[in-house]
C-alpha cells in the first residue's frame, strides 16, 4: 500500500472540498487516513483459501455453523462502509478447520474494496477450495452507509445476500435446516 500517494490524494480531497488542511483539526488527517487504510483494506493481496488450517475429521458429517460474525466492509462504488452480520456454514468431507478460521475469513475477504454479493461469494468458494467439504452456506445482511447517509435514505435497511453450493443446493432439508438453525436465537 503507498501511504505517501494516500497523503497526498487525502490533502487534495480536503482541499477540493473548500476546508482548510492546515486547520488545527486536519493537519494530520492524512496520515491517520493512510494508517487507517493499512488496516481495513488489509485483506487486499491475500488469498483466503490459503488461511486456512486443514485438519483431517474421518467420520464427521454434520452441519458446523458460525453465526452472527460481526464484519465491516467498504463498498467500491462510494467508497462508504457496510457493515452487517455473516453467517458461515459447511459440512466437513474428511476435512475441517478450526472455527474460528470462519470468523477470520469473513474478516479477511472484507477487508478490501467489496461488494456484499462478492464477499458473500469469495467466502464460500474459499471454504470450498481449501476444505472440500460436502457444501458450504453463506449468508450476510448489511446495512450500507451509502443507502443509509446518502441517495435514497433508508437507515436499517438491511441487504442479504446468500451462495449456496454443494448438498446445501442439492438437498432443499440441509438447506431449511441450517436456515432455521441460523434463525435460532442466540439463548437456545
Amino acid at each position: 500500500m503507498d501511504k505517501a500517494k494516500i497523503e497526498k490524494a487525502i490533502l487534495m480531497f480536503i482541499e477540493a472540498l473548500g476546508e482548510d488542511p492546515n486547520r488545527e483539526g486536519l493537519l494530520e488527517t492524512p496520515q491517520r487516513v493512510a494508517r487507517m487504510c493499512e488496516e481495513i483494506f488489509g485483506g487486499l493481496g491475500i488469498e483466503p483459501a490459503e488461511t486456512f488450517k486443514v485438519l483431517e475429521a474421518e467420520g464427521h458429517n454434520e452441519i458446523v455453523l458460525v453465526r452472527d460474525i460481526p464484519f465491516y466492509s467498504v463498498c467500491e462504488h462510494h467508497l462508504l462502509p457496510f457493515l452487517g452480520k455473516a453467517h458461515v456454514a459447511y459440512i466437513p468431507n474428511g476435512r475441517i478447520t478450526g472455527i474460528s478460521k470462519l470468523a477470520r475469513v469473513v474478516h479477511l475477504c472484507a477487508r478490501r474494496l467489496q461488494l456484499q454479493e462478492r464477499l458473500t461469494t469469495t467466502i464460500a468458494e474459499s471454504l470450498m477450495t481449501a476444505l472440500r467439504p460436502k457444501g458450504v452456506m453463506v449468508v450476510m445482511e448489511a446495512e450500507h452507509l451509502c443507502m443509509t447517509m446518502r441517495g435514497v435514505r433508508a437507515p436499517g435497511a438491511k441487504t442479504i445476500t446468500s451462495v449456496v453450493r454443494g448438498i446445501f443446493l442439492d438437498n432443499p432439508a440441509t438447506r431449511a435446516e441450517t436456515l432455521a438453525l441460523i434463525r435460532q436465537s442466540a439463548n437456545v
